[in-house]
Parts: C-alpha cells; sequence; structure tokens
C-alpha cells in the first residue's frame, strides 16, 4: 500500500550480450514494410550499421531510461 516502483538499472550478463539486439533487431524488421521478411532484416541491418533504425532507436531508449535511473542502481 502506498510503495514506488522503481526501474533499477542492471548490467548485462555477459554470458548474452547480443540477445537483446538480436531480438531488437527481429522486431524491428517485423514492423518495417517490405515485402518479404528477408528484404526487412536486410534494410533493418544496413541501417543499424548506418546508426539508424528502429533497434538504435530501441538501444538509444534503453540507454537514456538507464542513464535517467542510474540514481537507483544501489537498491540492487
Amino acid at each position: 500500500v502506498g510503495g514506488a516502483n522503481y526501474q533499477v538499472p542492471v548490467e548485462v550478463s555477459p554470458h548474452r550480450p547480443m540477445a537483446h539486439p538480436k531480438r531488437w533487431l527481429k522486431e524491428s524488421a517485423r514492423k518495417r514494410g517490405e515485402k518479404s521478411m528477408a528484404q526487412r532484416l536486410a534494410n533493418e541491418l544496413l541501417e543499424a550499421a548506418e546508426g539508424r533504425g528502429g533497434a538504435m532507436k530501441k538501444r538509444d531508449e534503453v540507454h537514456r531510461m538507464a542513464e535517467a535511473n542510474k540514481a537507483f542502481s544501489h537498491f540492487r
């Protein structure tokens, strides 16, 4: 009753450093408008290599949230 919820940033496990980026690439590719999944994924990878695209936006969003909640990292 009356408690507060905090988003506590945690370090990514060294055993799974690419799990989230791969998932973000797949999800971003699915949202694209190209006809085939192969074309969607290819274009998403090209945009990611250029620092653009949905997966890169998601990465930036996660980094922004971690920075914004850095003050709560001592709760872990």
